[in-house]
């Protein structure tokens, strides 16, 4: 046969079969395939048909069973499909052998979900992490992906002695996907300095929130509530690939900056983990992290726990999380269509009491996420004595507006002594604006170590060393 189906990983609008194989480790779902259709949707591909296996451990050569190869082959040619997806990862003998059974192309999980980062990756930066993740991904996959590769000159038995043409244009092309991956980096840690320095110059001079979750979460319906934004909102996974920043009102003259980021999911493959640090930035550097769960999927548990085991490995792991539970207006009809059972808020309460119940799409439970951020911004309060210079009226008019004062004393000659109940954060807001003023007759940063002793001063988190994107 001749292998002409592995020229492109591009599957979308063809006609796909979804298939899985239920290992002991798997855990059990109502529907196993229901993700992997999910994604394939987001692809763009016609799902056609469904094959599932259990088995104690995966067949060497086909992953699948032998019979279940012929039974596949057979929903193949019947269906005329052009590509079979599996929701396990394969080896690259093992996509080859099960190509040249099925006739058609094979696709596992991995190179589904980049087959869609590659089709939504809108700024050079994100084609930047795509291409690399991509090429990562199928180097060690050449000798089985290009069947051309593997042929010797003569008809000679392989062998010491023996390699042709054919085995020198496989150690070239594997030559030359190193030196295009070295290039990439090289590229892209240049666009990603840039960026780090763009993080870190908002989280010094703003208080920034970042949204995270599982894909298809709400994650930027919450964004566009709670902003001026315009983030693309779909029910799909990875609507969202790039990241946007954007100004969050608080209240009461105070704003933070809110950033909607890449939705997790599970398995998702370490190389491309890596390639999107500098998306994922956003989440490490920011001072708190709403986790967006959506509470009426019967996975919700399991796709928690893939989002706080993907925020532990990327780093993010300092700042204060709060668990939303996101889709309240949804849960009804999951409940009364027996996919979840009816105590499942409850449940999910009593686990994590500090939970704030919303619906992004109506808007419920927002203003309550709103007020429980600021407060969290400006940290525990204290009543202190700000003696503030009477030229530095923007400062007297700042403070008038964003804390609470409760008493004002003019009898100094050339300054004004306000009493105000204000936050650590607040007051390092006030202190970065520049003008010299006392607090309780403490300058700035003695203030600051005083009246909040039992806090540490924040600080950059630690890129963990599997993440640093260095030219090799």
């Amino acid at each position: 046969m001749k292998d002409d189906h592995r020229e492109s990983i591009d599957i979308h609008e063809e006609t796909a079969i979804l298939v899985a194989v239920l290992l002991p480790t798997t855990i059990e779902e109502p529907d196993p395939l229901q993700e992997l259709a999910s994604l394939a949707d987001a692809a763009g591909v016609r799902v056609a048909g469904r094959l599932i296996q259990q088995r104690d451990h995966p067949r060497a050569r086909t992953y699948l069973g032998k019979g279940k190869v012929e039974e596949l082959a057979a929903m193949v040619d019947m269906l005329k499909a052009k590509v079979v997806v599996f929701d396990n990862d394969l080896s690259p003998m093992q996509i080859k052998a099960l190509e040249e059974d099925l006739k058609c192309k094979v696709l596992d999980r991995s190179e589904l979900i980049l087959d869609i980062f590659a089709t939504r990756a809108a700024t050079k930066e994100a084609r930047l992490q795509v291409e690399i993740a991509q090429l990562e991904y199928t180097a060690p996959r050449l000798r089985s992906m290009w069947s051309h590769l593997g042929q010797v000159t003569g008809g000679a038995p392989m062998g010491v002695g023996t390699r042709g043409p054919g085995e020198q244009q496989l150690e070239i092309d594997r030559r030359l996907v190193q030196q295009r991956i070295v290039r990439l980096k090289r590229n892209l840690a240049e666009v990603q300095a840039r960026r780090t320095r763009e993080v870190a110059g908002r989280r010094d001079d703003h208080y920034t929130v970042g949204l995270v979750g599982y894909t298809n979460a709400g994650k930027s319906t919450m964004f566009n509530a709670l902003t001026d934004g315009d983030a693309f909102e779909a029910d799909m996974l990875f609507a969202t690939l790039g990241t946007r920043i954007g100004a969050w009102n608080l209240g009461g003259g105070n704003q933070g900056l809110i950033s909607d980021t890449v939705g997790f999911i599970r398995d998702l493959p370490h190389h491309l983990v890596a390639s999107f640090r500098a998306t994922l930035e956003e989440t490490v550097y920011a001072h708190l992290l709403l986790i967006v769960l959506d509470v009426a999927d019967p996975a919700a548990a399991r796709q928690f726990e893939t989002v706080t085991a993907v925020l532990d490995d990327i780093g993010a792991v300092d700042q204060p999380r709060i668990l939303v539970l996101n889709k309240v207006d949804v849960l009804r009809n999951t409940v009364e269509e027996g996919r979840v059972p009816d105590d499942t808020l409850d449940a999910w309460l009593e686990t994590n009491p500090d939970a704030i119940v919303t619906s992004a799409k109506t808007g419920d439970g927002l203003e309550h996420l709103t007020g429980v951020v600021l407060e969290r911004m400006r940290g525990e309060l204290r009543e202190v004595d700000l003696s503030i210079p009477l030229a530095e009226s923007k400062l007297v008019d700042l403070v008038e507006k964003r804390t609470e004062v409760l008493d004002r004393d003019y009898e100094r000659p050339g300054e004004v002594v306000i009493r105000s109940r204000i936050g650590r954060r607040q007051l390092e807001r006030l202190l970065a604006g520049g003008p010299r003023f006392l607090v309780d007759g403490m300058d700035g940063p003695t203030a600051l170590a005083t009246l909040w002793p039992e806090m540490e001063p924040p600080r950059m988190p630690r890129i963990p060393p599997h993440l640093a994107l260095h030219p090799e």
